[in-house]
């Protein structure tokens, strides 16, 4: 009995580290399924101003440990009148965020660098709506954890109302994102304490940026360092373990 009570605190400790609210844990960048939308200089060029287009919908987080974030969402949405008239969005935003101390996350983005291109080919007669886009974006609550099947970290979020999102997955540490500044100040908007950089500037980091997306310092996580099937066949062997132990003494 003391041998397989011995297994509480164990199973108490894998459970901690495969499941995290804090915002060390939230250090990268994230991306949902479709693995084709990802945040930094690949889906945005804030010198010429222009949104890329992935080739699936998707959505992506990027998170720094000092309060940074970056968002990238590519979203299609299907005309039941009309099917072959669905509507796309893009949409483009950084800021900083907290962690709350009950638990939620906020994101506030910078309110001038915020982009959104949105098409409606049977309303907008072939020409996308291109406008600034500044949307605070509130999660109720947050976890990372171990996906047991892919072997990688997962984000579970969910939204203000409680709903939970469509799981995203670690791509990239440390995160792919544009700088955390101020990228398009105008006469009404504060600079940032770290301040501004010229368009010059400018364009040769998001040129640089692009020339290094493929050559980037930042891992790509495709598999965790310890598989999860590890986890599994571990513990069973320690139930058995202590399940023998119990029956000999």
């Amino acid at each position: 009995m003391l041998a397989a009570l011995s297994l509480i605190p164990l199973l108490a400790i894998t459970a901690t580290v495969l499941g995290d609210s804090d915002t060390d844990s939230l250090y990268g960048t994230w991306t949902s399924k479709s693995h084709q939308v990802f945040t930094g200089p690949g889906f945005y060029d804030p010198v010429d101003e222009l949104l890329i287009e992935p080739s699936l919908p998707g959505y992506s987080l990027s998170f720094t440990k000092d309060g940074y974030f970056e968002e990238a969402a590519y979203r299609v949405s299907g005309n039941p009148q009309d099917p072959s008239c669905p509507t796309a969005v893009l949409i483009y935003q950084h800021g900083t965020y907290t962690v709350e101390s009950n638990g939620s996350l906020i994101l506030a983005p910078f309110e001038v660098d915020g982009r959104q291109l949105l098409s409606d080919p049977c309303k907008d007669s072939g020409s996308s709506v291109y406008s600034r886009y500044n949307q605070t974006v509130v999660f109720k609550s947050f976890l990372v954890k171990l996906n047991d099947y892919h072997g990688v970290k997962e984000l579970v979020l969910h939204q203000f109302d409680g709903a939970v999102m469509m799981p995203m997955y670690l791509a990239y540490q440390p995160p792919v994102m544009l700088p955390t500044i101020t990228l398009n100040p105008t006469k009404s908007a504060t600079s940032t304490e770290t301040g501004t950089h010229n368009k010059r500037s400018l364009r040769g980091m998001v040129k640089r940026g692009l020339e290094n997306r493929y050559k980037t310092s930042a891992v790509k996580r495709n598999r965790e360092p310890v598989n999860a099937a590890a986890y599994w066949w571990t513990s069973l062997g320690l139930i058995a373990l202590g399940s023998a132990v119990f029956f000999i003494f």
